[in-house]
């Protein structure tokens, strides 16, 4: 099981693991549940180059298609491909299985929230 306090997150709902230079990046149990059943995932391909802020995929649910945004600067250098076979995965385990891309980092990420920043920005528990 994931340490939550162990990761960073954005105030549009991703979650990231840095580990030397490499970032792991994911959507919270948060943005799972208020997207509902995730249903199709389109994330950027191996190689693209990603802008802290700007947006790299979408998550579609049967509610409503949201954005992914970056939360760092870098290149993509893994896709999880599990996820774009089984979107649902978001739903089921959105810190375990369900990452979504792995980004060599370019700088130094800014402006990312620790846990209890994240759980008082959301209400939720910690």
């Amino acid at each position: 099981m994931t340490d939550l306090n162990t990761l960073l997150y954005t105030a549009e709902h991703e979650w990231i693991r840095i580990d030397d230079d490499i970032a792991t990046i994911g959507i919270t149990d948060y943005a799972a549940d208020q997207l509902g059943d995730v249903v199709y995932v389109d994330l950027p391909q191996v190689g693209a180059a990603v802008t802290a802020g700007q947006v790299m995929g979408e998550i579609e649910s049967t509610k409503s298609v949201s954005e992914l945004y970056a939360p760092v600067d870098g290149t993509v250098v893994e896709v999880n491909d599990a996820v774009d076979a089984d979107p649902d995965t978001v739903n089921a385990s959105p810190f375990e299985d369900a990452w979504l891309v792995k980004v060599r980092l370019s700088g130094d990420p800014a402006g990312l929230l620790d846990r209890a920043a994240y759980t008082a920005l959301t209400g939720a528990e910690a």
